[in-house]
């Protein structure tokens, strides 16, 4: 099967012009597992704008795009539970061509139906981002998946990126209490709205607010900017026998050592680890469907602030300023 993919040869930065370009390429054969799906919609995330500076970890032409919902086509033949014309989200895989691309080739067991109330837009941006903040909050910090079945804090460091605004729903679905930072009055009114308990500043002193407030210390503590500014603060302020977790990649090496005497844990959440290295995959699959679930049920609400119509290079290039400019709220989505 063929299908036209927006991608780039080489890695690029916007500043030196929009290298994006139309392709058509040939999509796998679907293995026993597989689907074939045509793209709705996807969202852009932050990883997309990195992979496409780098060009490095994916295959040529480079075909980014990860958060979809989109149309199955074709089924493999172990397929459960899904036909042809369902309507499915998911958030892909670095090891694939991504969802830049009219139709692809995705594994059935990372992708959960769509139900027909739910938006495709509002539901395109939210797979990437749920996944990174479920993993972390349930299967490295060791909350409990579960409905108010938790107690005490959670702070989180940049409560108004796309992780963030989600991790601070699901930690307020599992019953704790959650302390954000956000800096503009757009930015604290939004992590509002997402339901952070407390909003604090970034750019003043973290411990001092935090004193103010009345917390000494915090048992589980998310780094989503910055993580070699923030590390050594946090390794303090954290609890012993806290969780201390970070999305992103230090520039520096971290001195774990700081946390040893309080017995405290640092835990790092890559959302595509298992699909890079085949590890727990249906697992994902489990995540999205409660991610429908918790849709229908009116407990998450989408973190969809812009949507961008069409399906062409400049588009996309678009999109990619809009993201690297920082200062977006929520998340875009591009509908085919």
């Amino acid at each position: 099967m063929i299908s036209r993919v927006i991608g780039f040869e080489k890695g690029f930065l916007l500043s030196n012009g929009n290298y994006f370009e139309t392709y058509e390429v040939m999509l796998p054969k679907l293995n026993k597992f597989d689907l074939a799906v045509k793209n709705l919609a996807v969202s852009i995330n932050p990883i997309d704008t990195k992979l496409r500076q780098s060009g490095k970890g994916i295959p040529q032409p480079h075909v980014l795009g990860f958060d979809s919902v989109g149309i199955v086509t074709q089924l493999g033949s172990q397929v459960e539970n899904i036909e042809i014309g369902d309507r499915v989200l998911f958030a892909g895989t670095t090891r694939r061509f991504g969802s830049y691309s009219e139709s692809q080739v995705v594994d059935s067991r990372i992708v959960a139906k769509l139900p027909n109330k739910i938006s495709t837009d509002e539901a395109a941006a939210l797979p990437l981002t749920f996944i990174t903040a479920y993993e972390m909050l349930f299967e490295k910090m060791g909350l409990i998946a579960g409905e108010k079945q938790n107690k005490g804090t959670l702070f989180i460091i940049n409560g108004a990126g796309g992780v963030g605004s989600i991790a601070i729903q699901l930690a307020k679905w599992a019953g704790l209490n959650v302390i954000a930072t956000a800096s503009r009055k757009e930015s604290k009114e939004w992590v509002e709205r997402m339901g952070a308990d407390l909003v604090i500043d970034h750019h003043k002193n973290l411990t001092k607010q935090l004193n103010k407030l009345g917390y000494q210390s915090i048992p589980n503590i998310l780094i989503l900017h910055s993580t070699d500014h923030y590390f050594e603060e946090m390794c303090d302020l954290l609890e012993p026998f806290g969780h201390l977790g970070s999305i992103v990649g230090s520039n520096k090496d971290l001195d774990l050592a700081k946390l040893k005497n309080k017995s405290g844990s640092f835990d790092w959440e890559y959302m595509f680890a298992k699909t890079d290295y085949d590890f727990d995959v249906a697992s994902q699959g489990k995540i999205l469907e409660l991610l429908v679930q918790l849709l229908q049920e009116r407990k998450i609400k989408s973190t969809l602030t812009k949507i961008i119509p069409g399906f062409s290079p400049e588009v996309f290039y678009q999109a990619h300023q809009i993201v690297e400019e920082n200062q977006m709220i929520g998340k875009l989505v591009i509908h085919y």
